[in-house]
């Protein structure tokens, strides 16, 4: 009889668990679970607090973090004076946006021999005024620009994945008064480098330009400009909107000194240590945004740019940027690029 109870007894607490057994077991297991439960959870949870976070900065911080870059570049005529170039690209300008039209404004005080534009001034039907108002201290000053898709056409919405593939799909909204914008530049005195071929003189050292509408569009027309620049001129100088290879080859191969784009905002997303996700062209993404060789002779710069598509309102390890270039002669540098860490907006000036 107490072989019996004994055996009750066992069978007893092991159902109950109270020789910490059985039950003890399936309950480790049981915690283990929930604490693998809670911890997942944790981590979705502060992923999705750092992709929130990452987003509110770069749509609420970075995109108006105003900043200038500087470069040094070795393209002039042995024996001239450095030049200042102001470039200004990718405005995407809408009619509320004032603090992007102070600081541009305040882009003056650098005193520039040359201001260049490189398109994409418009995001808004009515945003001509606002960059009028953003240029006007620097329409004093010679300059030049050819004008982009959005000068042309106004933005749309789009999936954020159509820009990371490539597609020869255009999507166009409404038509923006870019013919308002050029004549408003002519008037006080800026140049349309669009399939022409000019020179400026800028205080004695003469600069020759030639320059085609927006590739990205398919517009450009090299032959309407195509040969070799000015013999005389101590800066042969080449404008497009969009750095697309088979431009920059053509101005190239006639031997300019300098070519002068926009368009790829940089990157617009850029990953610290990988840098430009993608360029949105035909170039590669270390051409981005800055200075770099195209061929032997002629040098690239791609402004990264002041602005976003209002659809898009983001950027991320890409701040807006104007460039200030200071051009130097070949023989009086190692005929490398020097590039000086961008500023923030309070620097300037």
């Amino acid at each position: 009889m107490a072989a019996v109870r004994s055996s009750r007894s066992r069978s007893f607490r092991v159902l109950t668990g109270r020789d910490g057994s059985r039950l003890g077991s399936a309950g480790r297991a049981g915690s283990t679970y929930s604490e693998l439960v809670q911890s997942w959870a944790r981590i979705a949870l502060a992923a999705t607090t750092t992709a929130a976070a990452g987003v509110g900065y770069a749509a609420g911080v970075e995109r108006r973090r105003w900043t200038l870059r500087e470069a040094t570049i070795p393209v002039l005529a042995e024996g001239t004076r450095p030049l200042r170039v102001l470039h200004i690209s990718d405005l995407h300008m809408t009619p509320g946006q004032r603090d992007k039209q102070r600081w541009v404004a305040e882009l003056a005080r650098l005193e520039p021999d040359l201001v260049v534009n490189t398109g994409d001034n418009l995001a808004h039907h009515r945003a001509v005024p606002a960059v009028m108002a953003a240029l006007a201290p620097l329409l004093d000053r010679p300059g030049l620009f050819v004008f982009g898709s959005n000068d042309y056409f106004g933005p749309t919405p789009k999936n954020p994945a159509r820009y990371l593939v490539k597609s020869r799909r255009r999507i166009h909204g409404r038509d923006l008064p870019w013919r308002d914008l050029r004549a408003a530049l002519l008037e006080r005195g800026w140049s349309d480098a669009t399939h022409a071929r000019l020179t400026v003189d800028l205080d004695g050292v003469t600069v020759a330009v030639a320059g085609v509408d927006d590739p990205h569009l398919d517009r450009d027309r090299y032959d309407l400009v195509a040969g070799r620049p000015f013999p005389g001129a101590a800066l042969n100088l080449g404008l497009t909107h969009s750095p697309e290879p088979r431009v920059l080859d053509s101005f190239a191969d006639d031997g300019y000194d300098l070519v002068m784009a926009g368009h790829t905002h940089g990157g617009q997303l850029r990953l610290p240590g990988y840098g430009a996700i993608v360029t949105n062209c035909g170039i590669d993404r270390s051409r981005a945004r800055g200075a770099s060789r195209w061929g032997v002779r002629t040098w690239l710069h791609v402004s990264a740019g002041l602005g976003t598509s209002p659809y898009a309102p983001v950027r991320f390890a890409c701040p807006p940027e104007a460039s200030l270039l200071t051009l130097v002669p070949r023989s009086t540098s190692t005929d490398a690029a020097s590039v000086t860490p961008a500023s923030a907006a309070a620097d300037v000036g």
